[in-house]
């Protein structure tokens, strides 16, 4: 099933608004309200539970100038298994966030059941000014029916482009029965894994050093205390990008949340309002 959501924020009269200028099922945003922060907070919607394997699902998002928006998800993302050799499931997003706009995409862990497939697709554009926070946290399928690892195929491309040149570019692949993402060389006896991208174009070079450096003992600080392994990189200009493993979920979300508001704080001198729903 093709299904398109496109939603608009614009900063109008000192607050954000937003709105769904299309919304095909089964993609739904649950209305927009106002956090703690101010910031427009809204939550994805797949009403059919899940990610179908004829699924061709597509999210835009448009973030005006000055416009503040934290979109998060009202539950994991599950990926269904495939009905056949040929099917696969598709997800596309892109997001075009404007000068002196704030985008924050918090959503809940994707969990591919087993002999699903799943190919996604993000594009970003940043503004001048514009700040950037977007994660992403990828689960081994469902533990708890022992599908660890058992999905066919995992493909990922993600391009984030700053203020008209590309900063991130990342591909990757995982089919677990070509190559074993549990070996040694791979993931080893870590089960998760987040990304978290933060970016902002503008600031000087050396204030990314001086992030990456406060993260970094941050992720050294988190990755003794708890079974995750933390790390920190600046990008190509303009950003970082974050990465963890660990075991189990709870404890990714637990690093996201620490790693936020520490770089929130210093690239907006805000709070990181904590979406309203599980944590």
């Amino acid at each position: 099933m093709a299904a398109l959501l496109w939603l608009q924020f614009e900063h109008k009269h000192g607050e954000t608004r937003g709105r769904a200028r299309q919304q095909d099922p089964p993609l739904r945003m649950v209305r927009v309200f106002q956090n703690s922060e101010g910031e427009a907070m809204a939550h994805l919607h797949n009403v059919s539970g899940g990610v179908l394997d004829s699924d061709d699902l597509r999210l835009r998002v448009e973030v005006g100038p000055d416009a503040r928006v934290q979109l998060t998800t009202t539950g994991a993302t599950r990926i269904y298994r495939s009905r056949s050799v040929q099917a696969i499931a598709r997800q596309r997003v892109d997001a075009i966030v404007g000068e002196g706009a704030t985008l924050e995409y918090l959503p809940d862990p994707v969990i591919p059941f087993a002999h699903s497939r799943l190919h996604q697709d993000t594009s970003i554009q940043l503004s001048n000014g514009a700040t950037l926070f977007w994660w992403e946290t990828v689960a081994p399928g469902r533990e708890a029916s022992d599908e660890v690892f058992a999905y066919d195929t995992l493909r990922s491309s993600f391009e984030l482009v700053a203020d008209g040149r590309a900063v991130a570019i990342e591909r990757f692949s995982i089919e677990p029965r070509l190559r074993n993402p549990a070996s040694v060389a791979r993931m080893g006896s870590f089960r998760h894994f987040s990304t978290f991208y933060v970016c902002q174009p503008g600031r000087s070079r050396q204030s990314w050093l001086q992030l990456e450096s406060e993260l970094g003992d941050l992720a050294f600080e988190i990755s003794q205390l708890s079974g995750t392994l933390w790390g920190v990189s600046t990008l190509a200009d303009c950003g970082l990008v974050i990465r963890g493993v660990s075991l189990r979920s709870r404890d990714l979300t637990q690093g996201l949340i620490a790693f936020w508001r520490a770089a929130k704080w210093s690239l907006c001198g805000r709070v990181a309002a904590i979406p309203r729903k599980i944590y």
